[in-house]
């Protein structure tokens, strides 16, 4: 008598190659933002290795084109597809044309790409902050507008990157764009990445008879990324002596890609949505950012700031 097998568990140190062992993607499609750097290299490669057809979605498609490349000279000879597709998401136009280029389901939807904490107020060209309008706004755009393809795919999965950031601020509705407010850089990355957690929580609920559902995660504290290119380095230092700002411990870029695409592919989280997960498993709430490394803040969940935050949206990208 065979003894069944007990539910695989995962952990803060498991590895995205890890988590897609055993798992099957052939015959689906996927689209991950940001995919030329960091945990987007991981998180394509293992999607791929799984037999999922990867569309890497980037600023730089020559820096696309490379990591393509070695992917496809390192990935076994029965992967998925690799491709390359501009998508700058602080430019409007390079996100329609992205969806405008689309065609048939869309099973993945990793939204990946992001900006952190650049010392300086920069603004998108349409006047958004940048954070606000990269992390959040460019993605809304892109995953509203490629909705007819999550809904053909009859089971699709939106994966929203998000942080231990969100700790930092709410969405301060009334001052989006910091015009009254002074700018700080941690706010600002704050706002955009509760605004990534409350976009699932808004798109599970609005869009579950679709059979799609959409989840949000912090990958870990990733040293060697690009998504620090614009910090600036000694505010940081200083930020982490004054204890206004905890790390939890390092993690390799592998374990980093890992809660990504758990919530992408693993069967295990299998009809989850409209939650938030870290080191592989659902956060538990917090309710102060004092001696926090990690959890989720209610705010961040709250289904009325998330349909608030939609409606939002949906004016400002028109």
């Amino acid at each position: 008598m065979s003894v069944p097998e007990s539910p695989r568990t995962f952990s803060a140190t498991t590895t995205a190659a890890e988590v897609v062992d055993g798992v099957d993607l052939h015959g689906r499609r996927a689209v991950v933002t940001g995919a030329s750097s960091g945990i987007g290299v991981e998180t394509a490669r293992a999607l791929a290795s799984a037999g999922a057809d990867v569309t890497l979605a980037v600023r730089n498609t020559d820096a696309g084109d490379r990591v393509a490349a070695r992917l496809a000279a390192e990935l076994p000879p029965e992967s998925g597809k690799l491709t390359v597709a501009r998508l700058d998401l602080a430019d409007r136009s390079t996100v329609a044309a992205f969806v405008a280029d689309w065609q048939g389901p869309l099973h993945i939807l990793v939204n990946n790409a992001g900006v952190m904490a650049p010392a300086e107020i920069t603004r998108t060209p349409d006047g958004r902050e940048q954070q606000f309008g990269v992390n959040h706004l460019g993605h809304f755009a892109l995953t509203t507008g490629l909705h007819p393809a999550l809904a053909a795919a009859n089971g699709a999965r939106i994966v929203s990157v998000s942080s231990t950031g969100h700790l930092f601020s709410p969405v301060v509705f009334d001052d989006l764009d910091y015009r009254f407010r002074p700018y700080d850089p941690w706010t600002s990355y704050g706002q955009s990445k509760t605004a990534n957690i409350l976009f699932a929580v808004a798109a599970a609920e609005r869009w579950a008879d679709d059979g799609i559902t959409a989840n949000a995660l912090m990958p870990g504290n990733i040293a060697d990324t690009n998504l620090a290119r614009h910090m600036d380095m000694q505010q940081v230092a200083a930020f982490i002596a004054s204890g206004e700002l905890t790390l939890p411990p390092q993690k390799t870029v592998e374990q980093g890609a890992a809660t990504s695409v758990l919530l992408a592919a693993s069967p295990t989280v299998a009809g989850v949505t409209g939650r938030y997960f870290e080191d592989c498993a659902e956060a538990k709430p917090v309710t102060e950012r004092a001696g926090s490394v990690g959890g989720v803040a209610p705010y961040a969940l709250d289904r009325d700031n998330a349909a608030r935050l939609w409606s939002v949206s949906e004016a400002l990208v028109g």
